[in-house]
């Protein structure tokens, strides 16, 4: 309740400009979730609307708006993500939810028993900058967190990731 009220300004200002921005300023994307069951993840629209729904590095950079890059950097993007959190869709630290087409990275995750848990906001594989790109590699490090998993490594993740460790899901450019 009190981080509602802390975080209220921050994301009502998001909220406006975003809506000068893109006219649309949240963003809904159906994501695989514990036990693969899907659910809607919410967070603020960093990419034109009218942008295919597809894994971020997958995207093209220039799809990027002025705010949304702002907000990747500043990893702002996520706090609607609160909102899952709360539903018990999610928790704050967990594996990164991925969409459903990505087959590679849902068979690597289950093979690694990584859909047992909830999926996070952040976990071990972001704050140390891996991505979806690397679906093997993702799912390794996403068993590794949840094998030793434990109170104070939670709330490391989460200040790990406040205070700027990793760079979150990158935009690879096409070159």
């Amino acid at each position: 309740m009190i981080g509602g009220l802390v975080l209220s300004p921050i994301f009502l200002g998001v909220l406006l400009v975003g809506f000068a921005e893109t006219g649309s300023p949240l963003f809904r994307q159906v994501r695989v979730g514990r036990h693969q069951r899907p659910f809607t993840l919410v967070k603020f629209r960093t990419m034109r609307p009218d942008t295919p729904s597809v894994a971020t590095h997958l995207a093209d950079t220039s799809a990027v708006t002025r705010l949304g890059g702002f907000l990747r950097r500043t990893k702002l993007d996520e706090l609607p993500q609160l909102w899952n959190v709360i539903k018990g869709d999610m928790s704050l630290v967990g594996p990164r939810p991925c969409l459903p087409e990505q087959r590679a990275l849902i068979e690597a995750r289950a093979a690694q028993g990584v859909f047992i848990h909830r999926p996070g906001i952040t976990g071990l594989a972001q704050i140390h900058g891996i991505d979806m790109a690397e679906p093997e590699r993702l799912a390794e490090w996403d068993a590794r967190m949840l094998r030793s998993f434990s109170l104070p490594a939670y709330f490391r993740y989460i200040v790990r990731t406040v205070t700027g460790a990793g760079r979150g899901d990158r935009i690879h450019s096409r070159d």
